[in-house]
C-alpha cells in the first residue's frame, strides 16, 4: 500500500486550455506534492506534445501518458518518443498505455478493433526490447521486426509501463507484463477483486504482485457550489456509458449497477441526454467518484488506498470549470 503522499492528477481537458494554463497547473501541482501528472490521449491535443512542455518547466513532479492507444502509433515510434521525452525530462516519464475503444479506433483512426490483447502484448515487449538497447528482432504474430537498434541510448532502460485494463484477461496480462495498472470508473472494492487476476498474470510470469502498481483513475470534483459539480460528473459517467461503445455498460453492470447503466444506454441511444446523466444515481456516483467537501474526498481516497490503490489518480471531468479545478487541486493536495 502506498503512502498517503502519493497522488496523481490527470491535465484538464478543456478544449480551450492555452500554454500559460498549462504551465500554471503543472508548477501549482508540483508546489502542492503531487506525485505524477497525466495526459490523456482522445481526440483532442496529443499527450507527447502537452508532456514535453511540462518536462520544460516542472522539474521534479513525474509525468506520465494515460493513456496512449496502442492503435495510435507503431510500438517503434512509441518507443522512440517516450525515450526522447524521458530524456527532456531527466528520468521522469512513465508510459501509460490502452486499447482504447471500437469507436475510436473504427471511426477516428480509421483502423479495425483486431486482436486488442495480442497488440497489447506485442507492443509492450517490442518496446522493452527497443529501451533496453538491444537489436530489435521480434517475430510477433502481429508485428515483425529485424536489424534495427535505437540510435542513441536511454537514459533509463527501464521506463515504467503502465497498462489500462478492465476486462479479465486484459487484467491478467497487466499482471504479466506491466509495471502498473490503471483502471478507470470502479468502487474501491472493485480492486480487491481484481486482485486476483492481477496475481494470475504475475504468477504465469514468476512475478511478485508488488511489482505492478494500482493506479485508479478517479473522477473527482471538490466544490463549493451545489449541484453544479454533481451534474458534470454525472454527465462525464454517462457518456462513458452509453456514448463510448457497450465496454463501461458491461462492467458497471457486473459491479452491481445494471438498472442505472441500462437507463443510461437506452436514453442516449434515444438522443435523451438529460435523461441518461439522471440515470446516474447517487449510488453510482458516491462508488466510482469524488463529490463534496474536501474531508468527504480524503475519506474516499483512503477506501481506494485500503482497497489495494498505490496511487489513487484524480480525473476532473472536461466540464469542470477552472475553480473547481484549482478547489479540487488544493482540497484534495498530498500535503
Amino acid at each position: 500500500m502506498s503512502s498517503p503522499s502519493k497522488i496523481g492528477i490527470v491535465i484538464p481537458y478543456w478544449s480551450n486550455i492555452t500554454k500559460s494554463e498549462l504551465i500554471e497547473f503543472a508548477r501549482l501541482v508540483e508546489e502542492l506534492g503531487y506525485d505524477s501528472i497525466w495526459a490523456e490521449e482522445t481526440w483532442g491535443r496529443d499527450a507527447f506534445s502537452l508532456l514535453t512542455l511540462l518536462a520544460l518547466n516542472t522539474k521534479k513532479v513525474k509525468l506520465g501518458t494515460g493513456v496512449v492507444s496502442v492503435f495510435s502509433r507503431t510500438p517503434a515510434l512509441i518507443a522512440q518518443t517516450i525515450a526522447t521525452l524521458d530524456e527532456i525530462s531527466e528520468g521522469r516519464m512513465i508510459l501509460g498505455l490502452g486499447t482504447s475503444g471500437p469507436i475510436v479506433i473504427k471511426d477516428w483512426h480509421g483502423l479495425e478493433f483486431e486482436k486488442p490483447l495480442q497488440r497489447t502484448r506485442e507492443y509492450v515487449e517490442i518496446i522493452r526490447m527497443i529501451l533496453s538497447g538491444e537489436r530489435v528482432d521480434y517475430d510477433g504474430g502481429i508485428f515483425k521486426l529485424k536489424n534495427f537498434r535505437l540510435q542513441f541510448t536511454p537514459i533509463r532502460k527501464n521506463i515504467p509501463i503502465y497498462i489500462a485494463s478492465l476486462g479479465p484477461k486484459n487484467i491478467q496480462l497487466t499482471g504479466e507484463l506491466a509495471d502498473g495498472w490503471i483502471p478507470f470508473l470502479v468502487p474501491p472494492g472493485f480492486l480487491r477483486d481484481a486482485r486476483k487476476e492481477l496475481e494470475v498474470g504475475a504468477k504465469a510470469k514468476g512475478r511478485d504482485l508488488d511489482q505492478v502498481k494500482v493506479c485508479p483513475y478517479i473522477p473527482a470534483c471538490i466544490s463549493k457550489e451545489n449541484d453544479f459539480p454533481k451534474r458534470v460528473i454525472q454527465e462525464f459517467i454517462a457518456y462513458y456509458v452509453g456514448g463510448m461503445g457497450t465496454f463501461y455498460y458491461k462492467t458497471l453492470s457486473k459491479l452491481g449497477f445494471q438498472n442505472e447503466a441500462e437507463l443510461i444506454v437506452k436514453a442516449w441511444k434515444r438522443g435523451s441526454k438529460n435523461q441518461a446523466v439522471q440515470a446516474v444515481s447517487d449510488k453510482m456516483l458516491n462508488s466510482i467518484a469524488i463529490l463534496g467537501t474536501k474531508d468527504e474526498g480524503k475519506k474516499k481516497l483512503k477506501e481506494y488506498r485500503l482497497a489495494g490503490a498505490d496511487l489513487p489518480i484524480l480525473i476532473s471531468p472536461p466540464k469542470s470549470s477552472r475553480d473547481m479545478v484549482k478547489e479540487t487541486i488544493r482540497g484534495l493536495a498530498p500535503a
